[in-house]
């Protein structure tokens, strides 16, 4: 029950930090996994979903730790948490365009850009995570919105010469 409750709220997030819909998949299955492990852990005075976010996150980040060297560019962005039932189809569309923007970020902009722009980590506390400077975390996120901004600006253009042909 469980799964089934929580899992497009942990797919909504793991899509923000995965390359494809497999690599987030395993990411999500990996957060289950830790919660049937560690439910011990889990504080019910608090909201479960500040607790399943805090692993898919904590997972997203030591997967892509490990896979450092097998993965070359992936991506994320600003985006709402989950897609609302009461949205058109047109809003849905709209929304798994920009994940698939931001999938196409190379990895370590769009880790940084969802953990500050979505989450609301200092990069400080990015830093610390990743084990990277404050320097490197903010030059990221800059280097992140630049990208995103640049394929925007493309695909706007595209869309425009294609109305006017």
């Amino acid at each position: 029950m469980l799964y089934r409750q929580f899992y497009s709220y942990g797919m909504s997030i793991c899509l923000r930090y995965a390359a494809n819909r497999e690599e987030s998949l395993e990411i999500l299955h990996d957060g289950y996994l830790n919660v049937f492990q560690h439910i011990d852990r889990y504080d019910t005075r608090r909201p479960f979903t500040l607790w399943f976010r805090r692993i898919l996150i904590n997972g997203a980040i030591n997967y892509h730790k490990k896979n450092l060297n097998h993965s070359g560019h992936l991506g994320l962005e600003h985006i709402s948490e989950i897609p609302d039932s009461g949205k058109s189809a047109s809003d849905d569309l709209k929304y798994m365009e920009m994940i698939e923007l931001i999938q196409a970020l190379p990895i370590r902009y769009r880790t940084v850009f969802n953990l500050y722009v979505i989450e609301g980590y200092e990069h400080q506390e990015i830093a610390e995570m990743l084990g990277i400077s404050t320097g490197t975390s903010k030059s990221n996120l800059h280097r992140a919105r630049q990208k995103l901004r640049a394929m925007l600006t493309i695909g706007n253009h595209e869309e425009a010469s294609i109305k006017h042909e």
